[in-house]
C-alpha cells in the first residue's frame, strides 16, 4: 500500500528520455573538443637551422661550424683524376696527397692498383737493401697520415730526398690505409729513392688483433685488407745505410753473425715466433744497455714476450765483426723522439740509435718524433710534433653505440624519478595499511576463542614492535635500492661524459674492462687514474707484447671450460672422461659467458 503523502512515482527509465541523453552528452563532448581544438596554442615557430649554445651563442647547424676546416672528400675519385697526366700508369701524387689528407677514400681498384703495381717493386728487392747517403731515416708511423705530412716537410721533399722507413706504418692510429697507400704510391713514382723495410706489425697476426684489418673493413673491403697483407710479405728486412750502419726495425739476432746471413732468408711469409726473421722484427736493446750484469749477449725479451734483448757486448761483437759504425732502429717510443745508446770502445760513435716518428703517440705520449738526416758524413737529427687530425671514435665506433651511456643515464633517472614519487610519510602509512590487510585475512570471526587481556596487551606490544622493525626493515630496503639506482646514473653519466678518458684507461691497460670502482670515483676519479700513469709507455707494455696466436687462445679458452666443468661436477680433470667432456663443451659459447 502506497504512503499518502508521497508523491506519485514517475517512470523515468523510459527509452525516449534514455534516447535524448546519450546524443546530448556526446554532442557536449565534441563540442568540448572543438573548442579545445579551436583553442589550441599555436606550435612554435622554430628555426631548426640555427642551434643555441649553452653560452647563448648561436650557430648555423647547415653551414661547418669551424669554416677554416675543409669539409670530408665523400666522393670517388674518377680515374682521370686518379692517374697522373704525365704517366697514366702512375698514381697522382698531389691528388692523393690532398684527398686522403680531406679524409677521401679511393676505388677498389684503385687501392689494389696502388698495392700491387707497389709490391712488384719490393718483390724484386734484396732482404738486405744498399743505400748511399744522403738520405732521411724514419722511424714507426702507426698510421699516423698527418704527422707523416708534417715529416715530409721536415725531412724534405720526397721527389729531392732519399728516404728510408724502418716499418710500422700500421696499426695504433686511425689513418694506416691512406699511409701505406701514400708510401707505396711514392715507391711507384720513385722505387730507387724510397725505403720501404718492414716492422712487425706488417703482418695479419698483429693487424687483425689491433685495428688495421678493422680499419681496411670500415674503409674499403676485406680484399684491399689481403692485397695489403700480401704486400707486406715482399718488404725487405734490413738495409745497410752508406755502408756503415745497419737499419732494420727490432735489432740483432742469435742466428745473425755476419751481413751474409741476410741471404738465407725466406721473407715471403708470416713473421715466425721465433728465429732470425723473428729477432729482426722484435727484439730490443737490453734495459740497463752499457750497464749490463750478465755476460750473456743475447736474454729472453720478456716484455715482447718472444724474441730478445740484446746486450752492449753483442752489439760491439757484430760491428767490429762486420766493420759498421752503429745499428740504427725504430720499435720503441721514445719521448723525444730518438735515442742514443753507450758508444762503441773503438770508434766512439752510438753503438745504438733508435728513431722514432710518430708525435703524440696514441694521442697519448705527449713525445716528440724525429728524423734522422746523415749527409756528408754528418748526423743531423730533427725534431717535430704532432699535428692536428680528426677525431674517429674509438675502433670506429659509430654515434649510436657511443650513444648508449646516454641512454642508460636517462633510463635510470626514470627509475630514480619512479622510487622517488612517494614520500616517507605515504610509505609509512602504505606499510601499514598493507600490514593491517594481512592481519584481516588471518583472523577468522568464527572462530571460538578466550582471549586474556595482559596475554592480549603482551601480543599487542609484540605487533606493534614487529610492525615497526618492518616498516624500518622496508624503509632500508627502498634507500639500499634508490642508493644504488643513483650510483647506475653517476656510472651511466661518468661514461657519456669521460667517454675519451675511458677509452684512454681502457687503451692503457690493454683490456676492455676498468678497473673495479673507476668510474664510481667520478670524473676527476678516472682522470687520477690515467694520471697514475706516469710512464705511459710503461703502461702500454701489454700492448707491445706479440698477442697469442688463434691455438693459444684456443687452448686458453678450453682450460677455462675445463676447470669450470670441473668446479660444477666435484670431480678432477683427471677423472673428467673425455668424450663426456667434449659433448658438455658442445654449443658452449665462449665469448658469451664469463668464467
Amino acid at each position: 500500500m502506497s504512503d499518502p503523502t508521497s508523491p506519485p512515482s514517475q517512470d523515468l527509465s523510459g527509452p525516449d528520455d534514455a534516447s535524448l541523453a546519450i546524443p546530448t552528452s556526446r554532442g557536449a563532448q565534441t563540442q568540448a573538443a572543438l573548442r579545445h581544438l579551436k583553442n589550441k596554442r599555436p606550435v612554435p615557430d622554430l628555426d631548426f637551422t640555427v642551434h643555441t649554445m649553452d653560452d647563448g651563442t648561436t650557430a648555423s647547424t647547415v653551414e661547418r661550424y669551424n669554416k677554416e676546416v675543409q669539409a670530408p672528400a665523400v666522393a670517388i675519385p674518377t680515374d682521370d683524376m686518379f692517374y697522373s697526366q704525365e704517366f697514366p700508369d702512375r698514381p697522382n701524387l698531389a691528388f692523393l696527397k690532398q684527398h686522403f689528407f680531406r679524409e677521401g677514400r679511393l676505388s677498389e681498384a684503385q687501392a689494389i692498383s696502388i698495392l700491387q703495381k707497389a709490391t712488384e717493386i719490393l718483390r724484386n728487392e734484396p732482404n738486405l737493401l744498399e743505400v748511399e747517403a744522403p738520405v732521411t731515416v724514419c722511424g714507426d708511423v702507426h698510421g699516423q697520415y698527418y704527422d707523416l705530412m708534417m715529416l715530409f716537410e721536415v725531412g724534405g721533399n720526397p721527389e729531392k730526398t732519399r728516404y728510408l722507413f724502418l716499418g710500422d706504418y700500421v696499426d695504433r692510429g686511425y689513418f694506416s690505409i691512406e699511409c701505406v697507400l701514400y708510401l707505396w704510391s711514392l715507391k711507384i713514382w720513385y722505387p730507387d729513392s724510397v725505403f720501404l723495410l718492414r716492422g712487425n706489425h706488417e703482418c695479419r697476426h698483429l693487424t687483425d688483433y689491433f685495428t688495421f684489418k678493422t680499419e681496411c673493413k670500415h674503409k674499403y673491403s676485406e680484399r684491399v685488407y689481403d692485397a695489403v697483407t700480401e704486400s707486406f710479405c715482399s718488404l725487405p728486412l734490413a738495409a745497410v745505410m752508406n755502408k756503415q750502419f745497419l737499419c732494420v726495425h727490432g735489432g740483432l739476432s742469435p742466428e745473425l753473425t755476419t751481413l751474409d746471413d741476410f741471404k738465407n732468408i725466406n721473407r715471403f711469409r708470416e713473421p715466425p715466433t721465433h728465429g732470425i726473421m723473428c729477432d729482426l722484427l722484435w727484439s730490443d736493446p737490453l734495459e740497463d744497455f752499457g750497464q749490463e750484469t750478465t755476460n750473456e749477449y743475447f736474454v729472453h725479451n720478456h716484455v715482447r714476450g718472444c724474441s730478445y734483448f740484446y746486450t752492449y757486448h753483442a752489439v760491439c761483437a757484430f760491428l767490429e765483426r762486420n766493420n759498421l759504425l752503429s745499428v740504427i732502429r725504430a720499435h720503441e717510443a721514445q719521448d723525444a723522439g730518438y735515442r742514443m745508446y753507450r758508444r762503441t770502445r773503438t770508434t766512439g760513435f752510438p753503438s745504438v740509435m733508435t728513431i722514432f716518428s710518430a708525435p703524440n703517440y696514441l694521442d697519448l705520449y705527449n713525445n716528440k718524433a724525429a728524423v734522422l738526416k746523415y749527409e756528408n758524413n754528418v748526423m743531423n737529427i730533427r725534431q717535430f710534433n704532432a699535428s692536428p687530425h680528426p677525431y674517429w671514435l674509438p675502433n670506429f665506433m659509430d654515434v649510436f653505440t657511443w650513444s648508449l651511456p646516454f641512454v642508460g643515464e636517462k633510463i635510470t633517472d626514470m627509475l630514480l624519478a619512479i622510487l622517488n614519487t612517494c614520500s616517507k610519510e605515504e610509505l609509512a602509512d602504505d606499510m601499514l595499511l598493507e600490514m593491517s590487510h594481512q592481519d584481516t585475512e588471518h583472523f577468522d570471526p568464527n572462530a571460538a576463542c578466550s582471549i586474556d587481556s595482559t596475554a592480549m596487551n603482551h601480543s599487542t606490544v609484540r605487533v606493534i614492535e614487529e610492525n615497526e622493525s618492518s616498516k624500518e626493515n622496508s624503509k632500508n630496503r627502498i634507500r639500499q635500492k634508490i642508493l644504488a639506482v643513483g650510483r647506475i646514473s653517476r656510472v651511466f653519466a661518468v661514461l657519456r661524459e669521460e667517454s675519451e678518458s675511458v677509452s684512454e684507461l681502457k687503451g692503457l691497460m690493454g683490456t676492455t674492462k676498468l678497473p673495479y670502482g673507476s668510474l664510481e670515483a667520478g670524473a676527476e676519479g678516472l682522470k687520477r687514474q690515467i694520471h697514475s700513469f706516469e710512464d705511459a709507455k710503461r703502461s702500454d707494455r701489454e700492448n707491445e707484447r706479440l698477442p697469442p696466436t688463434k691455438e693459444e687462445k684456443e687452448k686458453e679458452e678450453r682450460e677455462k671450460i675445463l676447470k669450470a666443468i670441473e668446479e660444477a661436477t666435484h670431480l678432477p680433470q683427471s677423472e673428467l672422461d673425455a668424450v663426456e667432456a667434449e659433448k658438455m663443451m658442445e654449443g658452449i659459447n665462449i665469448e658469451g659467458i664469463n668464467i
